[in-house]
């Protein structure tokens, strides 16, 4: 069999369920495995002579403790050899425990490492000079994704089989089995089967699927009795048809299984096998406590258009669903802070009518002050207790919602932080919700993790005011306060969180530890808390050795559930204390977390997976893959080189290089506007590009970057085609001039064909363009190159550049024009917005289903762009940057009807009055 190489999967894990294959064509040797980035261009092609013979989906779930395993079966039919990509999609909430690949009959199993051993051994491996690949990992709203690629040698079949778990977490009322569907073509045998054992007894089981047609309605069979429950979904290969020639299928989406279980004992149910115990605790029945709440909200410029929308049409029903006995309040905050009311107030018919009012009135502008805001919030709550004007015994949250970074007032992350710490003392629950990605999310989870609270992301889609009424949803009805479980200390050990400041309708407590005495004969615990009519004492008792042996006599599939899920619950809170710990302490709970994962083969933030399989005889191939984290904005990609440009575009600019050199150009995206008008995006992390554009009317000024941070903003006005006198021709527009404003410095630019205008104070200073020039102005330089360009950098970094294209005066149509190209727009805050400024940060997209459009030589596909789903064209567009006189014609997906669905808003959104309006 020969030497064995390193086959490296790395998997960095914070955060459904998919296997899909893009297949291109090798041209390797038949035995030869080359690993490959998956290509989501025009030329990606799925190749019938591979078959996907078989795709299954086994799920066992023993106690809320899902043990889930994908096997997919792959045949290469043809007589060369081809390439294979392998998409998994995964809860957020899972870890992997292994990942297999068996090819001729060989399986190579997965081996947990530290991932920094991992690391090392994949950099020796690189350094040996074997090919460095690459296993994409995405983080998305529900799911990871991670993409791994193999060449399948001609006339032989490979088998991927991945296993991962986790604790199924209950939410208003039910637990989620969450499965992500998508194998992107036909399957002979495709299947989808759980196993649910609950010895509680199962209430309901539900099972749906988005994709689910009146055709597939009797595939999906459920069936429960007593403690057994049992799903499956197998659709035959002709129900898998998009319709019934077709050659596509129906199953994309999502598949979710939903159930709760019989409740008997207020005081929970415990279970223990193996030493090890589990204790749920979830009481119904118990009268609601009432709530204080304060929203805190956002409305900074960054919240400008849809988001501030959102956010009005999700506050207004959340105040639908706010009950009479709660006490409410808004403070609301951009530069300054402004409350809707004075103090709290109870919630009555007219005070939530009066609400709606002020909700609907809000709207977005300036700098974002959080640590007054929040801070303000604080006080509202310790004054309504002091002057007793809400109730002794009621459950008090803040809900804070944000979509950027303290600018003004206090901006140091650390101490807000702490200010919000000292006032706070642990009486209330903070929740942070961040809006879109453009954030510090690792803040706002300290923040809220410090202050008895979580953190959320709310994802930038159409349904962003369901996920913020969602959550609500599921903080809406505190039923107790202050829940403290205990469990005989000289019995006991190793015990997970046992203190919880709110027990919410709908969720569930789980508690875990090790049985330590080996003599305990009866487990106890004893649970105090605070309900709405006083203090609650509870206890729940179980003898070991008749409970042991009733549970071990049931046929589960995995025997020793309560010790990994003892484990999976340890790691996870050993991760979450790792947040906001520093010093020695972060160290101990990393060690303690870390040991931990590399015991129970988890992949987690802190471990990677290793897979050994034999040396090729044409390639040897090491491959890395990053388990994202919700935190990380950024990814980093070990020993891999940065993404190639497409064809004919580059990260330098020749024409004004003698006064911004090359080694100054970023490799992040560039985003630029040109021609008529052309808004073309790159996208490195997809190795491809996105265009769109923008037909208004000439004289229409659109507003392209707005940064409420650093106070820049870019304006730009349509310009039309000359008359052409007795014929009605159809006019091209472009960009004839530009309104550039540093509003700290007071300055503002005006960029024409005829000249470069410059506003400082009452002084007006003007360059003709026939002229090298340059000015600087404390943090702001121009550099003027003669009929060629303008660059205008702004502090220490973010440059926009301004080309100039000069046409034949004596042209019956065309006019000179203007583009705008920007470079390391990532200097720029992350709260820029405008048609231009919103995609200065992370972008990502999935191009599929590729086919011949309406328009001869040209593709069409389907993008999954911001939670939409659209129809694009593979076409073609012109960048100036290499030959201001001709251009170059570079590749992108195009996006119709103005951008749809790519801008956020509408294209008349962007509309402004004057060259100089800052919104």
């Amino acid at each position: 069999m020969g030497r064995f190489l390193p086959f490296f999967l790395l998997f960095y894990f914070s955060l459904q369920l998919a296997s899909g294959f893009v297949i291109t064509e090798s041209e390797v040797a038949a035995e030869g495995r080359l690993l490959k980035k998956r290509n989501t261009g025009a030329d990606a092609v799925v190749f019938h002579d591979i078959q996907i013979y078989s795709l299954k989906i086994d799920c066992t779930v023993t106690s809320r403790f899902a043990h889930n395993v994908i096997t997919s079966r792959v045949a290469n039919r043809a007589n060369v050899s081809k390439e294979v990509t392998f998409d998994v999609e995964l809860p957020k909430t899972a870890f992997i425990t292994n990942f297999n690949m068996i090819i001729d009959g060989v399986t190579y199993a997965g081996v947990v490492k530290e991932k920094e051993v991992a690391q090392k051994q994949y950099q020796q491996a690189v350094s040996r000079g074997q090919t460095a690949g690459l296993v994409k990992a995405t983080a998305e709203r529900k799911v990871e994704k991670f993409t791994v690629s193999v060449n399948i040698a001609a006339a032989s079949k490979i088998t991927f089989e991945l296993i991962y778990e986790e604790l199924l977490q209950r939410n208003v009322g039910k637990y989620e089995l969450f499965i992500r569907v998508k194998p992107k073509q036909l399957v002979k045998h495709f299947q989808i089967e759980a196993h649910i054992f609950e010895p509680q007894g199962i209430r309901f089981l539900n099972a749906e699927g988005t994709f689910i047609t009146n055709e597939l309605t009797d595939t999906v069979q459920t069936s429960f009795s007593g403690p057994k429950g049992h799903v499956r979904f197998k659709p035959t290969f002709d129900q898998q048809r998009s319709c019934p020639d077709c050659q596509q299928t129906v199953l994309d989406g999502d598949f979710l299984i939903t159930y709760d279980v019989e409740r008997v004992h207020s005081a929970g149910e415990l279970q223990i096998v193996n030493g090890y115990f589990v204790h749920f605790f979830a009481p119904e029945n118990l009268p609601r406590v009432p709530k204080n709440v304060i929203f805190v909200v956002d409305v900074s410029g960054s919240m400008w258009g849809t988001k501030i929308a959102q956010t009005r049409e999700a506050l207004t029903k959340i105040l639908d669903d706010v009950i009479e006995e709660d006490h409410f309040n808004f403070v609301i905050f951009s530069t300054s802070v402004s409350l809707w009311k004075t103090s709290l107030v109870k919630a009555t018919p007219e005070t939530l009518k009066e609400a709606k009012e002020y909700v609907a009135s809000l709207e977005a502008q300036s700098f974002t002050n959080i640590n007054d805001a929040v801070l303000k919030a604080v006080e509202l709550l310790e004054q309504a207790y002091e002057a007793k004007e809400v109730p002794e015994k009621s459950a008090s949250i803040i809900i804070f919602l944000t979509d950027g970074d303290p600018t003004t007032g206090e901006t140091n992350t650390e101490k807000i932080q702490e200010n919000v710490r000292n006032v706070v003392q642990g009486k209330y629950s903070l929740y942070s919700l961040g809006f879109g990605n453009d954030l510090d999310y690792n803040f706002l989870e300290k923040l809220s993790l410090e202050n008895k609270g979580i953190a959320r992301r709310i994802y930038e889609s159409s349904d962003a005011a369901l996920q913020l009424q969602g959550f609500y949803s599921e903080v809406a009805n505190p039923l107790l306060l202050d829940v403290d479980i205990q469990y005989p200390e000289d019995s006991i050990s190793d015990l997970t969180e046992t203190n919880f400041k709110h027990y919410y309708k709908g969720g569930e407590v789980v508690v875990a530890g090790r049985i330590s005495d080996s003599d305990l004969q009866k487990l106890t615990a004893n649970i105090k808390a605070q309900g709405a009519a006083g203090d609650i004492t509870l206890q729940q008792e179980a003898t070991l050795g008749e409970l042991e042996e009733a549970l071990k006599k049931q046929q589960y599939i995995f025997g020793n559930y309560t010790e990994r899920l003892w484990a999976y619950l340890t790691i996870k809170q050993l991760l979450q204390q790792r947040i906001s710990a520093k010093g020695d302490l972060k160290a101990n709970l990393t060690a303690q977390a870390l040991e931990m994962s590399l015991k129970y083969n988890f992949v987690t933030p802190l471990t990677s997976m290793v897979v050994t399989k034999p040396e090729d005889k044409q390639d040897n191939s090491t491959l890395v893959a990053d388990k994202p984290i919700e935190g990380e904005r950024y990814r980093q990609t070990y020993g891999h080189p940065a993404p190639v440009p497409a064809a004919g575009t580059h990260h330098s600019y020749n024409m004004v290089a003698a006064r911004l050199p090359p080694a100054a150009y970023p490799t992040y995206h560039t985003a630029f506007i040109d021609g008529d008008p052309h808004f073309i995006i790159e996208v490195p992390s997809r190795n491809d590009i996105i265009c769109f554009n923008i037909n208004e009317k000439p004289g229409v000024i659109l507003n392209l970057v707005r940064d409420p941070a650093t106070g820049v903003t870019v304006n730009g006005q349509i310009i039309g085609n000359k008359k052409a006198a007795g014929k009605a021709e159809t006019s091209n527009t472009y960009f004839g001039k530009f309104g550039i404003i540093h509003k700290p410095l007071g300055m503002k630019i005006e960029v024409t064909p005829e000249v470069i205008a410059v506003h400082s104070g009452e002084t007006k200073t003007v360059f003709p363009w026939m002229e090298t020039a340059s000015l600087q102005h404390e943090s702001l330089k121009l550099v003027i190159t003669k009929e060629t360009s303008l660059s205008v950098t702004f502090g220490d970094g973010a440059t926009i550049v301004i080309l100039l294209h000069r046409v034949w005066k004596k042209h019956p149509l065309h006019q000179d024009f203007l583009g705008l190209y920007t470079l390391d727009e990532r200097r720029f805050s992350t709260q820029t917005h405008g048609l231009l400024g919103q995609f200065f940060h992370d972008l990502d997209f999935e191009v599929y289903d590729i086919h011949p459009g309406s328009d001869p030589g040209k593709s069409d596909a389907t993008m999954i762009v911001k939670g939409n789903k659209l129809t694009v064209t593979r076409g073609k567009q012109i960048d100036y940057r290499t030959d201001l006189k001709h251009g170059t014609f570079v590749p992108c997906w195009f996006i119709h009807n103005n951008g749809k669905g790519l801008i956020n808003g509408v294209s008349s959104d962007y509309v402004v009055s004057t060259l100089f309006d800052t919104m």
